[in-house]
């Protein structure tokens, strides 16, 4: 503003021009800490998006494994029932209709055993798909339990700035502090 020029500014303005945070220490070491604890809040609300995805996407895997499975142990269902009916025409048949209908069973017998081979590897990857969604649903839970302390320990820190409480300032940091291990733990999937 040029020497020439008459300014005038009422009192909460006057406090906002000179109250910048170099001045007051506490202050400026209190927004720090509550970005620091943002930016982590960040970071753990996009792991818990991610890790409930995976989950999820695991779970239908499950799902369509089991499905397909149930489509092979009724293919299964149906084969059996055609090769009994097979081994039942062997026995009334005579001559060539008997070798027939035993060549029919046999290969009904066969095509049973593939086909209960991929019922039985569709189950198991069934099961992978449901544990590992588990495993997941384990992680997104620990990485949830992390935001909510980061999320608290900012709230903390907006209450320390206004009460200017060193005692609520720890607290802060040390919710924060388990947050990160909570954090660290989902991390290691432990």
């Amino acid at each position: 503003m040029s020497a020439d020029e008459f300014h005038v500014h009422g009192p909460h303005d006057h406090e906002v021009e000179h109250a910048g945070l170099s001045g007051d220490p506490f202050s400026a070491r209190i927004a720090v800490m509550t970005a620091i604890f943002a930016t982590i809040g960040a970071l753990f609300g996009y792991m818990v998006g991610a890790t409930q995805n995976d989950a999820l996407l695991f779970k239908n895997d499950s799902a369509i494994r089991k499905t397909e499975a149930s489509d092979q142990w009724n293919f299964y269902q149906a084969k059996s029932s055609k090769q009994n009916l097979a081994d039942l025409g062997a026995v009334l048949a005579t001559g060539g209709d008997a070798t027939r209908f035993r060549s029919e069973a046999e290969r009904y017998g066969k095509e049973k055993q593939e086909i209960m081979a991929k019922a039985e590897a569709l189950e198991r990857r069934s099961t992978e798909s449901e544990a590992r969604s588990e495993a997941s649903m384990h992680v997104h839970h620990r990485f949830a339990q992390a935001m909510t302390l980061i999320q608290i320990a900012i709230a903390l820190a907006a209450i320390t700035l206004l009460t200017r409480s060193r005692w609520l300032q720890y607290v802060s940091y040390g919710a924060a502090a388990i947050s990160v291990a909570i954090g660290a733990l989902a991390l290691l999937h432990i």
